[in-house]
């Protein structure tokens, strides 16, 4: 259904580019052949039908039919007024004035098309995501199938960098996995024998064989595309500044326009009130400085994929920000090593370190970077292992080093218990040597360093009223990185389903703006007023997204912010200032002085200066940004 979508949308633009160009061939045309025939003035007065001018006019008829499909919703948007003139143009014989305002109207959306034109179809890249066939072993064969026709039950193969096809136990073999669709949490997770694999998840260099725990239109994967479509269904409908503006100026136009057709009996004043009347500076100045924004944002490294997000930042009123590679780096950090009685806090790290190399953890290139810092000396590992349940185990420099859970240690010797540090947030690992406890390491994704100062910037200058943080992560660690960055609202321990419930019900009440990067993200982009996706993230999440930061920074935020609200500022400025110079052609046009093709002219002249002004929209202004990042501060190992 999308894919349809999509063709639908590209046709729609092409439609109505050759109906502009048909309209304005046709003018040049029809004025070639007055001046040819030397048949007087083209300004002042009617002009006689020319077979070009039927033509354009014809070309856009379906321009006005999608006008009366929004004329019978009870729509009344500002172009309306432009198909009210053509059809009147074609009634008083004025084929020239209607085919100018067929030109105004088709060239406007065709811009506006152009403007609002996205390649965002997030069900269709789920769909594209997850493989479509999976390899399951018969007879000791490995045989292709269609990914409906898998059962529980049933032994898979999943190769090296495949996604996984289905919510499975790994039978054998050993690898990792990148599951951040779900966690939100960037890190590659060992799997081995008896560990649990999830469906979409991307799997690292090891094959691995699976059993399959459920089909796929029950896997984790399927509920995160219902979701989705439950996202698109429920979103509302949003109304663009253009029509909001047109509500009002359309009735007026229609009303100036009828009182000159009643008290002068003329119905060509009618007409010439509406051709002037044409809100061209709505259908044109506007997408001219949505795309001079987007242009402007994309200088920024900030990609406008809807630009209806631009119309509606400066609107919201509560911020919304999932944790992990949003308010965080994504990358996990040796913050603190708590070391037992007897042993030294460099030497246990050397020790682990000289293990991790030989690890695929995503703990351990956090231990490694800390030994790095440190300059500590690593020496030889031997008999490394790995198993499910231990953690990892060598030999080094003659001494027997186990890098484990918490868990697993108790389990393994009891009587460890009372020596351990209380648990506290984030993640750990607990350090074994010659089977006596050594040290318990603790990790944190650290805040970006930016984070407080621009939190505590967006009420006072932004006018947002409430900022929120959401999080699938545990409540503790959730917590310390709110009191980090300064946000009081949190909500820890979030499926993709309640977020998404979180951020419907929050914008109900207000406009909000919701910020993430993983694709368990993508259903609350979607349905927050304006999605923003940070970073290089997964098709997915970008094609939920409406816009779309490519370096991961808070401080482009912050001048999407301010393109936005300029970008609003000149577009009001542009549609405004043309209708107040429309409105004054109304009443020259109402009091006979303007006659229809003389009025087009006119508003032409209107259209231009509105359009100059809207150009401003694409210059870069001297600041674009009123959020000062605090320094660089990054987290240090404590002893």
């Amino acid at each position: 259904m999308t894919s349809i979508l999509a063709k639908f949308r590209k046709v729609l633009v092409t439609r109505e580019v050759i109906i502009a160009l048909i309209a304005l061939v046709a003018i040049g045309v029809h004025l070639l052949l007055r001046l040819g025939g030397n048949q007087g003035p083209i300004l002042l007065g009617t002009t006689r039908p020319t077979f070009p001018l039927l033509i354009a006019l014809a070309a856009g008829i379906p321009l006005l039919v999608s006008l009366a499909r929004h004329l019978a919703r009870g729509e009344f948007s500002s172009d309306l007024l432009a198909g009210l003139s053509i059809v009147t143009s074609v009634i008083l014989g004025e084929y020239l004035a209607g085919t100018l305002v067929v030109l105004m109207l088709s060239g406007g959306q065709a811009l506006e098309a152009f403007a609002v034109r996205r390649a965002s179809f997030a069900l269709e890249a789920l769909a594209k995501r997850l493989p479509s066939a999976a390899h399951r072993k018969e007879n000791g064969q490995v045989v292709e199938v269609p990914l409906a026709e898998i059962e529980v039950g049933q032994t898979l193969l999943v190769f090296p960098h495949e996604v996984c096809p289905i919510d499975g136990v790994v039978l054998e073999g050993r690898s990792t996995m990148n599951e951040s669709y779900l966690t939100g949490e960037p890190y590659l997770l060992p799997k081995t024998t008896g560990a649990t694999v999830l469906s979409g998840a991307i799997n690292g260099e090891g094959a691995l064989t699976i059993r399959a725990e459920k089909r796929a239109v029950d896997s984790r994967y399927s509920k995160i595309m219902q979701v989705m479509r439950d996202s698109e269904q429920k979103r509302p409908q949003l109304r663009r500044l253009g029509d909001q503006i047109g509500a009002i100026y359309t009735p007026l136009a229609v009303l100036i326009a009828l009182l000159a057709w009643y008290f002068s009996g003329n119905v060509q004043r009618f007409l010439s009130v509406l051709v002037v009347a044409t809100p061209c500076p709505l259908l044109i100045a506007i997408p001219v400085a949505i795309i001079g924004s987007v242009s402007l944002a994309a200088k920024r490294g900030i990609i406008i994929k809807d630009p209806v997000a631009l119309e509606k930042i400066g609107t919201c009123r509560i911020a919304i920000f999932d944790k992990t590679g949003t308010l965080t780096y994504g990358e996990p950090k040796l913050v603190k090593i708590v070391p037992a009685r007897g042993f030294n806090t460099e030497e246990t790290l050397a020790a682990v370190a000289s293990l991790e190399r030989y690890s695929r953890h995503p703990l351990a290139s956090a231990i490694l970077k800390a030994a790095t810092a440190g300059q500590l000396e690593t020496k030889e590992a031997g008999e490394v292992s790995e198993r499910p349940g231990e953690g990892l185990r060598g030999q080094v420099g003659g001494q027997i080093v186990q890098v484990t859970s918490r868990k697993a240690a108790i389990q393994q010797d009891p009587a460890l218990e009372p020596q351990l540090p209380a648990p506290q947030g984030g993640l750990e690992c607990l350090i074994l040597i010659d089977h006596l406890y050594a040290a318990t390491f603790q990790f944190r994704d650290e805040p970006r360093s930016d984070g407080k100062s621009f939190i505590a910037h967006l009420k006072p200058r932004h006018g947002f009223e409430r900022v929120l943080m959401v999080s699938g992560d545990r409540e503790t660690e959730a917590r310390y990185l709110a009191e980090q960055v300064g946000i009081q609202e949190i909500f820890a321990g979030q499926s993709p389903e309640q977020k998404l419930a979180l951020v419907i019900e929050e914008t109900r009440h207000a406009n909000s703006v919701f910020m993430g990067d993983g694709i368990n993200d993508a259903p609350a982009l979607t349905a927050a007023t304006v999605g923003i996706a940070f970073g290089q993230t997964s098709e997915v999440t970008s094609e939920a997204a409406g816009v779309v930061i490519l370096d991961s920074s808070l401080e482009r935020v912050d001048e999407l912010l301010h393109i936005g609200n300029r970008m609003r500022t000149i577009a009001l400025q542009s549609a405004l200032g043309g209708m107040i110079l429309s409105f004054i052609g109304m009443c020259v046009a109402a009091a006979g002085y303007l006659p229809p093709v003389a009025g087009a002219i006119s508003q032409e002249v209107i259209d231009v200066l509105a359009v100059l002004n809207a150009l401003r929209a694409a210059v870069t202004p001297r600041v674009l940004s009123d959020h000062e990042p605090a320094a660089e501060n990054p987290g240090q190992i404590r002893s």
